[in-house]
């Protein structure tokens, strides 16, 4: 009989993760090249999408008479917009702004400049006077589902949501006085109370058709002898 071979002797494990550790370690940048946008992780950010595309756009389109399901109104993209008067003395403080923005939207807000000088309120042409985000996608449906379903119900004798603030084009636009209803900002941290204009834009051809759009996707609209 012939003699059995030694067998070979086994080689260390290679610790788990390793071939995911050299994967996780990003290359260097190349000039002008933009780092990558981080994903979204969180399930908020499809719930609101989903529930569009399984309930709310075949209920839509039998609420507003259409034949086509391609003609029911949709969510194009969400507008954030900071004023910050004080910039005009102090171009630092709009460093917080553009952080809690950034912290309450998840995206890196831009800069607004002055369009033209005004001398009764010291605004020259080109002057930092705010910020601004645009949402489009998963994060402005997981911001829309932050807003109506997180923040607005933390607003103080709350009411509901005026119902006059489209602009005959089917955009809505929303004023909050503060910041702080918001759950990501700190309020240790906060030295000045910031208000923010919130505009909705749709593919609503219509004010009463955006409404109906807003209504469907829960925006909580003021009821009627609630002032």
């Amino acid at each position: 009989m012939a003699e059995k071979k030694d067998a070979k002797p086994k080689q260390p494990a290679k610790p788990q993760g390793s071939k995911k550790a050299k994967a996780e370690v990003e290359a260097p940048l190349e000039p002008g090249q933009k780092p990558a946008r981080p994903k979204l992780n969180n399930a908020a950010s499809a719930r609101l999408r989903l529930k569009y595309s399984a309930e709310i756009r075949a209920a839509l389109q039998k609420e507003l008479g259409l034949d086509n399901i391609m003609a029911v109104p949709n969510l194009e993209k969400v507008v954030v917009n900071m004023g910050v008067g004080e910039a005009t003395q102090n171009a630092k403080v709009l460093d917080p702004a553009v952080a809690e923005l950034a912290q309450i939207t998840g995206q890196k807000p831009v800069v607004t400049k002055a369009k033209k000088s005004i001398a009764a309120f010291k605004v020259r042409e080109g002057m930092p006077i705010g910020c601004m985000v645009t949402l489009r996608g998963d994060r402005m449906y997981e911001f829309l589902d932050r807003l109506i379903n997180v923040a607005l119900p933390r607003v103080r004798d709350f009411r509901g949501v005026p119902t006059r603030s489209f602009d005959g084009r089917g955009n809505y636009t929303l004023g909050l006085k503060d910041q702080l209803i918001f759950p990501e900002i700190d309020y240790s941290k906060v030295e000045h109370q910031k208000g923010m204009n919130i505009t909705i834009v749709t593919t609503a051809q219509s004010d009463e058709h955006a409404r109906a759009l807003l209504k469907a996707i829960g925006m909580p609209f003021r009821q009627p002898g609630n002032n």
